[in-house]
């Protein structure tokens, strides 16, 4: 067991794991931050997307011991009161059905939009491949990241 330092969502937080543990489980299980999802364990669905120093990550494929000293930043860092632009885009387009990957979906597009105010159609779905949505809500989360990009964007 190690004590490993690192921020999460403005706070500073160390806790006292194996450093190979998943960050995925120090957020959900010692943090108890359960917004971020379990989905396949092999960094192939997006469930777990988390922001590391700003850039989107798939906390179940990244050792505890590696984000020693960085910025995390989960569904629950986002907005303290659901209030992001994205999170009121996912409700005014009706994205989500089982919800289950919504917060991996979300922490993706709030990076891409975080580098890109303005992306296109395609960069959009270029960015979001690979975050899965079993119940095909494709179509209304580039619609929710859409309705929130800038104002001058190309088709």
């Amino acid at each position: 067991m190690a004590a490993i330092a690192f921020t999460i969502n403005g706070k500073a937080v160390s806790v006292d794991v194996e450093p190979d543990t998943p960050l995925l489980w120090v957020i959900r299980e010692h943090l108890k931050l359960t917004g971020t999802k379990f989905g396949c364990g092999i960094a192939q669905c997006g469930a777990c997307t988390v922001h590391v120093d700003s850039e989107p990550t798939r906390s179940c494929s990244v050792q505890v011991s590696d984000i020693r000293g960085k910025e995390v930043t989960t569904i629950e860092g986002l907005s303290p009161d659901s209030s992001h632009p994205l999170q009121k885009a996912w409700i005014a387009e009706q994205v989500p059905q089982c919800g289950y990957c919504q917060s991996g979906q979300i922490m993706q597009a709030a990076a891409l939009l975080q580098k890109n105010p303005r992306p296109t159609r395609d960069q959009i779905v270029a960015h979001m491949d690979g975050n899965i949505c079993r119940c095909g809500t494709y179509g209304r989360i580039i619609a929710a990241i859409e309705s929130v990009r800038g104002p001058d964007h190309a088709a």
